[in-house]
C-alpha cells in the first residue's frame, strides 16, 4: 500500500510541475502576443513613412525635372505623356 501511496504522491508532484510550466509557458505566450502586436504596430507605421517619403521623393523628382533640369528632360516627357494619356482615358470613360 505504501508503493501505491508514493505513486500517488509522485503523480501529484508532476501533475504540479506540469501546472506550473503551463502557467508559464501561458504567460510568455501573452507577452510574446503582445510584443507581436507592437512590432506589427511598428511595422506598419514604418511602412507608412517610406510610402509617404517615397511620395515625397516621386514629387520632388518631378518638380527638379520640370524646373529645367537637363538630366531628366527625357523622364519628364515620358511622365508628362503617361498622365496625357490617363486623361485621355478618364476622358473616353467620361463621354461613354
Amino acid at each position: 500500500m505504501s508503493k501505491t501511496l508514493e505513486a500517488i504522491h509522485t503523480l501529484e508532484d508532476r501533475l504540479q510541475t506540469l501546472l506550473a510550466n503551463y502557467e508559464f509557458l501561458k504567460e510568455e505566450n501573452e507577452v510574446l502576443l503582445q510584443r507581436v502586436n507592437v512590432l506589427q504596430q511598428q511595422l506598419i507605421k514604418s511602412q507608412q513613412v517610406i510610402a509617404n517619403q517615397h511620395e515625397q521623393y516621386d514629387l520632388l523628382k518631378m518638380a527638379k525635372t520640370i524646373n529645367g533640369s537637363e538630366e531628366n528632360t527625357r523622364e519628364t516627357k515620358l511622365k508628362i505623356n503617361a498622365l496625357v494619356r490617363e486623361i485621355d482615358k478618364c476622358i473616353v470613360q467620361l463621354n461613354e
